[in-house]
């Protein structure tokens, strides 16, 4: 298992999510996932979804994954840019 396709899994199950994925032993990965879909839901409602993702290989394949998920910041009308 790598880090692209760990993104492109999670991409796939939260298609508005941006998503970054580091790790570089092939078991232990990191990611920061954000995505709209989280309004409204806990932390772990919010784990729960990016695990739904990737199915059976969490806890195979993924043997562990930090996740730090977020909504996206909105963009501030008044600032430059």
């Amino acid at each position: 298992m790598d880090s692209t396709t760990i993104a492109q899994m999670i991409r796939a199950g939260l298609p508005d999510a941006e998503v970054t994925v580091s790790g570089d032993d092939g078991v232990h990965f990191e990611a920061v996932v954000t995505s709209e879909s989280f309004a409204g839901k806990s932390t772990l409602q919010r784990h729960r979804l990016v695990y739904a993702t990737l199915g059976s290989k969490m806890g195979n394949e993924i043997h562990a994954l930090a996740l730090r998920t977020e909504l996206p910041t909105p963009l501030n009308p008044s600032s430059p840019g």
